[in-house]
């Protein structure tokens, strides 16, 4: 049983491994990795068929619940797109997919007890906001050239405002994927320290009292609580940052 809030967290290895002093053991965090794209593989695998009732190979095939949960979350990415990116949505369908269904499995894997939360560490949610962001420059200089540089400079601003302007703007600029990696990484660190708080807590009561005890009652139901708000946090962290990837990328068409 883990003993602090932080040892969740915690990278360790599983398989020791290394070539020329350089590391590449088996870690947790690459097993939970793995298990979230397994996961997502085989839930598309197995839930998906183009077999009638019959076993049948057929055109006219009426979905069941698990195709149609499917087929749920690629409408809400397909609408997110579409509502946000204006111009040749369709081109970016299969990377935000992607990014969408990488962070919400990470997430809820990290929901299990004893599990590992993936995006709870700021190399993951870094690295994917700054290869959006990355990403973003690449097309926008692609497609604008120089102008893409009148970002950081607003119409019609003289020289000395400029000087004051142009740093300014450029700072903002840069902060949009340190926010963006930030705001997810913050949210299920927060929130899952202060589930393994009251874990914790609740453990305490036990072993001092029994099952029975009525101070057992209120830190589990505040347990329950609190773990239906991280399943929410999970899930709206996850639209968060896509809609936040689709407005920068219209910002940048």
């Amino acid at each position: 049983m883990l003993h602090a809030p932080l040892e969740q967290f915690q990278i360790l290895s599983l398989v020791s491994f290394s070539i020329f002093s350089l590391d590449f053991s088996f870690t947790n965090f690459l097993l939970i990795n793995l298990l979230a794209l397994l996961s997502y593989v085989s839930f598309i695998y197995f839930n998906s068929s183009h077999k009638n009732y019959l076993q049948e190979t057929s055109f006219y095939l009426a979905p069941n619940a698990w195709q149609k949960s499917i087929e749920s979350v690629s409408e809400l990415t397909t609408q997110l797109i579409s509502d946000i990116i204006s111009t040749d949505n369709e081109k970016y369908f299969p990377f935000i997919s992607v990014l969408f269904n990488f962070i919400l499995f990470s997430n809820l894997i990290g929901l299990i007890p004893y599990s590992f939360t993936a995006t709870s560490h700021l190399i993951v949610t870094f690295t994917l906001s700054f290869s959006v962001f990355i990403g973003i420059n690449i097309i926008t200089f692609q497609k604008y050239k120089m102008k893409t540089f009148s970002l950081f400079l607003p119409a019609n601003t003289t020289f000395f405002l400029a000087l004051l302007l142009v740093p300014i703007e450029f700072i903002s600029y840069i902060a949009k994927p340190i926010s963006l990696g930030v705001r997810l990484f913050i949210n299920l660190m927060a929130g899952h320290s202060l589930l393994k708080v009251i874990i914790g807590f609740s453990w305490s009561m036990l072993l001092l009292e029994n099952f029975t005890s009525i101070g057992l009652i209120l830190p589990m139901i505040i347990l329950v609580i609190l773990f239906g708000l991280e399943l929410g946090v999970a899930l709206i962290q996850t639209y968060v940052f896509i809609i936040l990837t689709c407005i920068y990328i219209q910002d940048g068409s």
